[in-house]
């Protein structure tokens, strides 16, 4: 066959068609793809840097608070620990030069991970001056913070001193504190629970400032003062801002040996997937691009097997149409276009096979009535030459041999009727074993004759029961019968039965004939319902029958909505099963 070509106008415009058709469908996709996942993906890592970073904001002021409530870094293990459980972050404390001072990984008992590479947090406690005024109170008001009249700068940072030193002596004690806020003065720090008397005194004996750390905040201020002063010195006052410039500078230095040192903070570990990624709309359309261009390239690949596959089949189709029935297709894979091909090859089989057995059967016609019909002509002839006189007995075989072609051409047009679905059934209901009975009394002369035992078995329960045409299924029966006594062998025997159906949900009667003869070979099974097939080849019209009567006798079942099957052992017999449907299915 020859191979199909892509030259096929109608094929090629198909594939154009498609091509664009695709590239279009896979633009559109992969461009709304890639802007809806940009999108998407900017969107979520907007929102998961906002997460982060509120996680952040919540672990720097909660330790940053600790601190400052505390006045040391003293006993954080348990509020890192506490914000690990919380946030699900690795935390890690450490000072300015690196010593480690609460690392979550190792209070878990962990090794400690590489920390992560992004800039640290410095989380910085130590007091700074504001426009509050801090009181430190402990249980009953100290003597030197006096009532909660306003103090003096100086006093301030004493006061303030007093505070970080008192709430470190309780924190390092285990003593919980809190911080108190009174009206007018700030806030102060207080013991949140039972705690000795001895232990209280002691951190608040130790909390005082001494005479000369006062003597240092006066001399700090003074000579900052001094400092600040235009020269010549001493002729004139300092203004409101270095006032204040000195306040604040004073204020730090002076709190700065007993405040919480700086620490740096960091979040995750180094190999984290926390980390920001930025996305940039032109790389994601880059990769659309390249998506897409995939896509077109597999497509026109694809394309290109599946419409080779569809040309060979449209080659082989108009082949077929121009009377060539031996072009096949080239089945290839397992997919659906194979399928095709498959489906293809098994209809040009079809076709091959009914055109040979179309055909055979004309050949088997034109044998059938070759043979009588040039007898018939040569004893016309010999008739007409008075070779042969004109008597009874020479009519009497020229009318018998037209009634056999007669009785062939009957048959082949009844044939041809079932065939077309035309046979007309005049159905009623009867019963089976009467009509298996009736059966036997016509052939029951001609078994006797040929030596062969017609019996039929009569079932035990009720008569089964069937809708049909009675006269055209004793046809088809009698047609299994006689071919049963030719088949079987003086002193054999052919039984008839017929009973309800093994299978209840099949339903219906089953009806079988079977005889005790030489069988039917294996491989000629399959052929025993065509037209014109004998068993035995050399057998004529004469002793074999004219291979009618199986391919009718099927005919007449399937137009009752039955099958007929035939089943055989060589040298045993054979039995062929008629199966109907139950009475008042409607089938047929």
């Amino acid at each position: 066959m020859p191979r199909a070509r892509w030259s096929v106008p109608g094929l090629r415009r198909f594939r154009v068609r498609v091509f664009a058709l695709i590239v279009l469908v896979t633009l559109v996709a992969t461009g709304a793809t890639a802007w809806l996942t940009v999108r998407a993906t900017t969107a979520q890592l907007t929102e998961s840097v906002a997460v982060e970073k509120r996680t952040a904001d919540l672990i720097n002021q909660t330790l940053v608070d600790y601190a400052t409530l505390h006045g040391t870094w003293e006993g954080v293990d348990g509020v890192v620990q506490g914000l690990e459980e919380r946030t699900g972050q690795r935390i890690r404390l450490s000072t300015l030069d690196g010593i480690v001072v609460a690392d979550t990984d190792i209070l878990k008992g962990w090794t400690a991970r590489a920390p992560s590479t992004r800039p640290a947090t410095i989380l910085d406690a130590r007091p700074q001056l504001s426009v509050d005024q801090v009181i430190v109170r402990f249980g009953a008001p100290s003597p030197r913070a006096g009532a909660t009249d306003s103090v003096g700068f100086l006093g301030l940072i004493e006061q303030r001193r007093h505070v970080l030193r008192l709430a470190a002596c309780l924190t390092r004690d285990r003593i919980p504190i809190n911080r108190r806020v009174v009206y007018g003065v700030g806030w102060t720090v207080e013991a949140s629970g039972g705690v000795n008397d001895g232990t209280l005194e002691r951190c608040h004996r130790e909390s005082q400032s001494t005479a000369t750390e006062r003597k240092a905040d006066q001399r700090g201020f003074t000579d900052c003062l001094a400092r600040t002063r235009p020269p010549p010195y001493g002729t004139s006052a300092p203004n409101g801002d270095a006032r204040r410039r000195c306040t604040e500078h004073v204020y730090a230095r002076r709190l700065e040996p007993v405040a919480p040192v700086p620490l740096q903070l960091k979040l995750g570990f180094s190999n984290d997937q926390a980390r920001r990624v930025s996305i940039e709309p032109q790389r994601a359309l880059a990769a659309a691009g390249l998506v897409a261009a995939l896509m077109i390239v597999s497509t026109v690949l694809l394309s290109r097997r599946m419409l080779s596959s569809i040309a060979a089949v449209s080659q082989a189709a108009r082949l077929l149409g121009a009377g060539d029935l031996s072009g096949r297709v080239r089945v290839r894979g397992d997919d659906e276009i194979a399928d095709l091909a498959v489906a293809f090859n098994r209809m040009a089989d079809s076709l091959q096979r009914g055109e040979e057995r179309q055909r055979r059967m004309i050949n088997d016609i034109a044998h059938e009535l070759r043979t009588p019909l040039a007898n018939i002509r040569g004893y016309l002839e010999a008739l007409h030459d008075g070779v042969l006189p004109p008597d009874r007995e020479l009519f009497a075989s020229l009318h018998e041999e037209a009634v056999l072609q007669q009785r062939l051409i009957d048959d082949l047009q009844e044939l041809a009727l079932a065939e077309s679905g035309e046979l007309m059934l005049n159905r009623v209901r009867v019963d089976a074993d009467e009509l298996l009975e009736t059966l036997r009394t016509a052939h029951r002369a001609n078994a006797e004759t040929a030596g062969v035992a017609l019996e039929v078995l009569t079932p035990d329960s009720d008569p089964p029961l069937v809708d049909v045409d009675p006269d055209r299924l004793r046809q088809a029966i009698g047609n299994l019968v006689t071919n049963a006594v030719r088949a079987a062998s003086p002193g054999g025997s052919v039984t008839l039965a017929a009973h309800p159906s093994d299978d209840p949900r099949e339903g219906g009667t089953v009806i079988t004939v079977t005889d005790t003869g030489h069988g039917i070979a294996p491989d000629d099974l399959p052929n025993v319902f065509d037209r014109f097939w004998r068993a035995d080849s050399a057998r004529g019209r004469d002793t074999g029958g004219r291979g009618l009567g199986l391919a009718i006798a099927r005919e007449i079942v399937l137009a009752h909505g039955g099958t007929l099957t035939a089943e055989s052992t060589p040298g045993t017999g054979s039995t062929f099963t008629i199966r109907l449907p139950a009475a008042g299915s409607g089938e047929g």
